[in-house]
């Protein structure tokens, strides 16, 4: 039984998950957490329709419901949304409700869907729609950095959980295993021969959500792909988003090499973790496939530019960190206001040695 005093028993728990993918993963360690705490409890998770793969399947919750998108620009759109999807977490009589995500939008929800007992950090002047108020770490006029991973965590402790495993941790589901395993082979990879020449898989993650600062070049992607097929006898393919288009095929104009474009084969996210789970390495932003990669044992090597490393550190032995020290960062900003010097100082070959060394010498961590 958890010491703390603040503990109590659930019947019915419901855990809001971030926005994000990246942060949906990083998330996991406090969904385990929290089924160990509550073993008999029946635990749903809140998530918006785009991430809802993320977590699916996965052992630690019972039910994913999906988070009402209001239509954007429409105030009475927006207002009810918040009402109806209010009403259909009433009706599901939830005894507590852990709130990760900081928003006001998601407290007020949960505050009108009547969810006796309200748990999340006091921020964004949401503190008096929580029964149960973290404070977040602060300096004068500023938060102070946190790995997310451990910030989720901490809600986790606070409701009695003792010693939390922080690793993240996904599954996949045979039908995504069996489409990521077909996608691949009509690409012509066979995943099931280890020792054939090009058998190891190398994914490049071009893109990010966040702003372009956050993006190193395509071209540069590129180079490094082209010596990974050429020194280390790698088969490269090629990860983005739907709106992530006009990156993707830059790198692909770039290349000399051959590369395999998923995005063209009908990839999405559940596709996705099958085929990461099926590599040897990922090359990516720090981005959300990032986290799938670490989540999944697979090492990465993560190119760094105007984002603090604290924010989304995982600790993953497997991961290699490419950044360059500049006077202006981290900024996080999301457009670079001067030359983007944090990404132009990143070298392909500081990449491609990263990777070498990671193909060559580190195993799967699974």
């Amino acid at each position: 039984m958890p010491e703390k005093a603040q503990h109590r028993e659930s019947r019915r728990l419901l855990v809001v998950l971030p926005t994000w993918v990246g942060d949906t993963v990083m998330a996991t360690p406090t969904l385990r957490a929290l089924r160990r705490l509550y073993p008999a409890a029946h635990i749903a998770a809140l998530v918006r329709p785009s991430v809802r793969p993320i977590l699916e399947p996965c052992p630690w919750i019972d039910r994913v419901i999906s988070m009402r998108i209001p239509r954007r620009g429409v105030v009475r759109a927006l207002g009810a949304d918040v009402v109806v999807m209010a009403r259909e977490l009433a009706a599901e009589k939830f005894d507590t409700a852990v709130l990760l995500p900081n928003s006001f939008r998601t407290a007020l929800l949960i505050a009108m869907a009547k969810i006796p007992r309200r748990v999340g950090y006091d921020r964004d002047g949401r503190g008096f729609l929580l029964t149960d108020r973290l404070l977040p770490l602060r300096s004068p006029g500023r938060y102070v950095p946190v790995p997310t991973r451990d910030y989720y965590l901490g809600l986790a402790r606070y409701l009695g959980s003792l010693d939390p495993d922080p690793a993240m941790e996904l599954f996949t589901a045979p039908e995504d295993d069996a489409r990521a395993d077909a996608m691949l082979r009509d690409a012509g990879f066979d995943a099931s021969a280890p020792g054939s020449p090009g058998s190891k898989l190398v994914l490049l993650n071009p893109g990010a959500n966040y702003g372009d600062a956050k993006m190193w070049y395509p071209d540069r992607f590129a180079a490094v792909a082209d010596r990974c097929r050429r020194e280390l006898g790698a088969t490269l393919a090629v990860t983005g988003a739907p709106k992530e288009r006009a990156i993707v095929d830059r790198v692909l104009a770039a290349a000399k090499e051959p590369i395999i474009d998923l995005t063209r084969l009908g990839l999405d996210l559940g596709t996705l973790k099958g085929v990461v789970r099926r590599s040897a390495l990922m090359i990516t932003n720090d981005t959300g496939p990032r986290h799938i990669a670490a989540a999944m044992g697979v090492p990465v090597v993560t190119i760094f530019g105007p984002t603090d490393p604290v924010w989304s550190e995982i600790e993953f032995p497997a991961e290699r960190k490419v950044m360059v020290k500049v006077f202006c960062g981290p900024c996080q900003k999301k457009r670079c206001p001067l030359d983007h010097r944090c990404m132009t100082q990143v070298e392909p070959d500081m990449v491609f040695d990263q990777a070498a060394a990671l193909l060559r010498g580190s195993p799967r961590l699974v």
